[in-house]
């Protein structure tokens, strides 16, 4: 007898991971979210968008990419959900939307209860983190389609902002101040160039590296930082209209992100040399003999966000971001010319789609 066991699905299974991730889902939940509807869908309590004059519902969806190649080469599968929710509500973040609710999904080709449940503790327990309750999700096994131990993943979120709060391009101007905040890693994003570079040199993700303090394997791993908290704190504890603007700095690195946010006709100046670049940036130049350039295309090099701030409140933000662990240095400002005179200059504008302003970099990078 044929059935759905012997097409290789195993439903058992999947109600054990439900069980084993059930708890830390439930620990994401605040007091918006509604039980009902017998888990076909989530509910959350909307009623104080009641009170706002027009809300404006934001929307972000993505994934992890190839890190998880990584994750599943090591065995270790509970850092990936973090990386999952930066990624998306770091996006909804920019808009100057606070986020109301996640979900996900995950495809695998066989499920692996204990694997699918640390998968999403990670994402349930980053949600928690940025107050974004993880309200529903799937997990659907593809045998035949995928190898049993191979997985993917993703998620989307949905936030809301009041419609004259909208950060971005139009409300950027000459003289504005740009605020960086430090990033833990890679993040999430160049990972398919990582992963040849290291296959390339022939280097196993056990190896101890002195410059890291750690292995390879588990720099690589390191989850992306969250900054939708620290983003929302600047919008709630600094004058208004201060915030102009955040990008979150993903694929296509820094000048890529950055123009985004940027109004047609300015610049956004950024000074190479006003960080240090840390030290897994530099490693993965020398193996893979890798031009700066085409680092700078790729990675983050160091910067996961920037805000773009009025001058007058440079110093109180720094001050503000500092005092919840991050370490804030001003990386430029926007400018309505290029200034002249300045060395290694290149100029990038009017990527991801947008025809926006363009951000200049100028000068060397400082490596540890």
């Amino acid at each position: 007898m044929v059935d759905y066991a012997a097409a290789g699905v195993d439903i058992e299974a999947g109600d054990r991971a439900v069980e084993l991730m059930k708890n830390a889902v439930a620990a994401s939940h605040n007091a918006t979210v509604v039980a009902g509807a017998g888990g076909f869908a989530g509910l959350i309590d909307a009623g104080a968008l009641r009170d706002m004059k027009k809300p404006l519902l934001a929307s972000s969806t993505d994934g992890v990419g190839t890190k998880i190649a990584i994750a599943q080469a090591m065995d270790i599968h509970h850092t990936i959900g973090q990386d999952l929710v930066a990624m998306v509500v770091d996006d909804i973040v920019v808009t100057g939307a606070k986020p109301l609710l996640m979900t996900d999904y995950i495809a695998c080709g066989q499920v692996i209860p204990e694997r699918i449940a640390d998968i999403v503790r990670g994402i349930a327990t980053a949600c928690a983190e940025v107050d974004c309750p993880l309200i529903g999700g799937e997990t659907a096994e593809h045998p035949g389609v995928m190898e049993p131990d191979d997985y993917d993943i993703a998620g989307a979120a949905t936030g809301v902002v009041e419609a004259e709060d909208v950060l971005g391009a139009h409300r950027v101007a000459a003289g504005d101040v740009l605020i960086a905040m430090d990033a833990s890693g890679l993040h999430s994003n160049g990972y398919s160039l990582v992963r040849k570079i290291v296959a390339d040199a022939g280097k196993p993700l056990s190896w101890q590296v002195a410059d890291l303090g750690r292995t390879l394997g588990e720099e690589l791993l390191e989850p992306t930082r969250l900054y939708t908290q620290h983003c929302l704190a600047l919008l709630r504890e600094l004058p208004a209209g201060t915030i102009k603007a955040f990008s979150h700095i993903t694929g296509g690195g820094l000048g890529a992100n950055i123009s985004r946010v940027i109004p047609r006709g300015h610049y956004a100046t950024v000074d190479r040399s006003s960080w240090t670049i840390p030290p897994v940036f530099s490693l993965l130049a020398s193996l893979g003999a890798v031009t700066w350039d085409a680092m700078e295309q790729t990675f983050n090099l160091g910067v996961g966000m920037i805000a773009v701030v009025d001058a007058d409140e440079v110093d109180e933000a720094v001050g503000h971001l500092r005092q919840r662990g991050l370490r804030p240095w001003v990386i430029g400002s926007v400018v309505q010319r290029p200034p002249s005179g300045l060395a290694n200059t290149t100029v990038v504008q009017g990527m991801k789609g947008v025809d926006g302003g363009s951000a200049l970099l100028y000068g060397t990078y400082r490596t540890a």
